[in-house]
């Protein structure tokens, strides 16, 4: 998983370990002339991503934007659209002249880019309420600067950012003000409009404790002074706006956390899965059904080698769980875990292996409030002095104020390191994003191709091919993640069709998958409230993949190389399934039958 919604806009994404690396000059499309004249397009683009939300010219590492503050208001709003469709004309007029393949592919990118932009503002502006989460969106603004990456020089600007959001200056309008105005404007659109789920709303304003107190906890961190008053008012803020929250928008949320056909299909759009539900659905049930018959007999074998009782998947994963990790015995296991899988890269030649190492580092409780599922940050690319990919694994769920604690025992066991490892860090995530950085990719691939079904395919798919060569153990719950990826499939658009109900999804997720019953409440909580249909991107992605490879191979017949057919994807950035393919059928496959 990633951690935030896009790589594009108001990403605030970060990373942990200052660790300097010198690009190295590699046969990829940012050595090609075609990339300057790329850029120069999407410069115009990122200029005013910079101007709207200075805090995602942070988070690409440009220190001028570190003492500014997003106004997101409607006025703001409707000027940066006016820019932006003007930006959209320039793009088409140059797509109608541009001879070179390339240019042309990133200039649809980033008209595509706009363009759906506009779909979902237009949707959510005549029908939609918004909710806003002010602890979580502060947190995002401050947590750019106080990042062990981020220069120690850098982070001073995190007090005045804090004091511009709060408004105690008094030169600037505290964030909380702004934001009411654009929900009571969005209250008086009309009679129609669609409020969120109630119950999604009261998690999270229930989880802001630990988000408020994460911010405290970043500032003391990293010794800074002067921030307390600041602090002390964003707290009382938060306080007063989350009452007004369940006031005006809590007490009129909708009890059907189901979205409009609409808002599901725009949701599915952005997340890149371009086939109908039903289809998936279909695809998804099947595989459900293929992977579990895979288990069956790599639980046979591990249970005759434990000597345990039964041989079923699911026992058989049970009592994997039962040796589990605690403490300062964690990170040792995964780094552990890292290096078998480097070696079994090295050895195997799957792909090329940067020499600088990766990181993994434990959630705070406010990272894991906000993101409760192992994620990577990806670095900044746009002014990246150093920074790196961190592999985050988040622990347990903080409750909120009267909840019992729900505990995870689903990452913190050895056979459970191996595909989560893969998966976010090598050959997964951190790869894909730090190659970029490396070797150098066009920025609108960077930034603006973005969506959760080419990454997330990626992820999946390196799961896969590090999945033989894992022990026995790793094999069973690499196919269990697997399950899980064909399970949100199905799950997510039947939650949204209401063909099941969020207490049978926890049920099959707990039964069949054997998951945590936190695990599997967070995973419904995706599917219903938190993100619906991003987590039928894993599965979606993963098929393109394996499709693409199936078609590579037999291409190329003998031909065929892993490791400078896993090399190539890397080095296209974040490209879609469909450019991606173009890529590998009309590059890649002509280059390696001329060797």
């Amino acid at each position: 998983m990633i951690k935030a919604s896009s790589l594009t806009g108001a990403t605030l994404l970060c990373a942990l370990l200052i660790a300097p690396f010198a690009a190295k000059p590699q046969s990829t499309p940012h050595n090609k002339d075609w990339v300057s004249v790329s850029d120069k397009y999407t410069e115009m683009l990122i200029e005013l991503d910079k101007k709207y939300s200075p805090e995602y010219g942070s988070s690409q590492g440009l220190a001028q934007y570190d003492t500014l503050v997003s106004k997101p208001t409607l006025a703001n709003e409707l000027a940066q659209r006016r820019e932006e469709n003007a930006l959209v004309d320039i793009y088409k007029a140059a797509l109608r002249t541009e001879p070179n393949p390339h240019v042309k592919q990133d200039l649809e990118i980033l008209i595509n880019s706009l363009q759906f932009g506009f779909r979902q503002q237009d949707f959510s502006r005549k029908r939609k309420v918004p909710f806003y989460n002010i602890a979580s969106i502060v947190y995002d603004g401050l947590e750019i600067l106080l990042d062990d990456q981020t220069p120690a020089e850098r982070r001073v600007a995190a007090i005045t950012r804090l004091k511009k959001y709060t408004g105690i200056n008094k030169a600037h309008t505290p964030l909380t003000t702004i934001l009411k105005q654009r929900i009571t404007e969005q209250i008086g659109a009309g009679p129609n409009m669609i409020y969120p789920s109630k119950d999604y709303m009261e998690k999270e304003l229930g989880r802001n404790e630990s988000i408020i107190a994460g911010i405290e906890k970043l500032f003391q961190k990293h010794k800074l002074t002067g921030w307390e008053n600041a602090y002390a008012a964003l707290k009382k803020q938060v306080a007063e706006f989350n009452e007004w929250t369940r006031t005006n928008v809590v007490a009129k949320g909708r009890t059907d956390f189901r979205l409009q056909p609409e808002d599901y299909a725009l949701s599915l759009e952005g997340y890149g899965v371009d086939i109908p539900p039903a289809e998936l659905v279909a695809l998804a049930h099947a595989a459900f059904a293929d992977i579990q018959n895979q288990m069956k007999d790599i639980a046979a074998q591990i249970a005759k080698k434990r000597q345990l009782p039964s041989a079923d998947y699911r026992d058989v994963i049970r009592d994997l769980k039962k040796a589990q990790i605690t403490g300062d015995s964690i990170m040792p296991l995964y780094a552990r875990t890292l290096k078998s899988i480097e070696d079994i890269i090295a050895r195997e030649q799957l792909l090329t292996l940067p020499s600088r190492p990766a990181i993994i580092r434990l959630a705070t409780a406010a990272e894991t409030a906000r993101s409760p599922a192992p994620h990577m940050v990806p670095p900044p690319f746009l002014n990246n002095t150093g920074q790196r990919g961190v592999f985050v694994l988040p622990l347990n769920m903080p409750p909120a104020p009267g909840e019992k604690e729900d505990r995870y025992d689903d990452f913190t066991f050895e056979a459970a390191s191996w595909t989560l490892t893969a998966h976010e860090a090598r050959p997964g995530h951190e790869l894909q994003f730090d190659k970029m950085v490396e070797e150098g990719v066009s920025k609108a691939r960077s930034l603006y191709a973005f969506n959760s079904t080419n990454v997330e395919g990626w992820g999946l798919y390196a799961e896969y091919i590090i999945k033989p060569h894992m022990p026995l153990e790793g094999q069973l719950v690499s196919l269990d993640y697997r399950l899980l990826r064909a399970a949100r499939a199905f799950l997510d658009p039947e939650l949204q069709a209401g063909k099941i109900t969020p207490q049978q999804a926890m049920d099959i997720l707990m039964k069949y998958v054997v998951q945590s019953h936190a695990m599997a409440a967070q995973e419904v909580e995706r599917y219903t409230n938190r993100s619906p249909g991003q987590a039928n991107s894993y599965f979606y992605g993963y098929t393109k993949m394996i499709s693409l490879r199936a078609d590579a191979e037999k291409a190329l017949g003998k031909k065929f190389n892993a490791l400078r057919f896993h090399d190539f994807i890397l080095a296209q950035g974040l490209l879609p399934p469909a450019l991606i393919r173009n890529a590998v059928m009309q590059e890649f496959i002509p280059s390696e039958l001329k060797k």
